[in-house]
């Protein structure tokens, strides 16, 4: 069953957050992960959101994307992450039909 996550984005620093993104895309690959769609906060239709922008970061399975998170390539850049933006990351599997 595949998963994907979807991170909802306040960057605090924006120089630091572009560092952080050239940093983090490279280390979905080893997992089969691969960013799916990214966009900046348009507004809402009901309900209230603090967050600037998200993406959407699609891989095989659940257990590819805990391996991802989990990794060292991906937790040696959470200082980075936190120093650059307010993520919150929300993950989902994909039913099978």
């Amino acid at each position: 069953m595949s998963a994907f996550v979807i991170a909802q984005v306040t960057v605090k620093d924006g120089e630091k957050f572009q560092k952080y993104a050239e940093q983090s895309g490279p280390t979905f690959a080893p997992f089969g992960g691969e960013l799916f769609i990214k966009g900046k906060f348009a507004g809402t239709f009901t309900g209230n959101q603090n967050h600037n922008a998200a993406a959407i970061i699609k891989f095989p399975n659940m257990e590819k994307l805990d391996e991802w998170y989990n990794s060292a390539a991906y937790q040696n850049i959470i200082p980075l992450r936190n120093e650059a933006a307010d993520i919150i990351f929300t993950k989902y599997e994909v039913p099978e039909a």
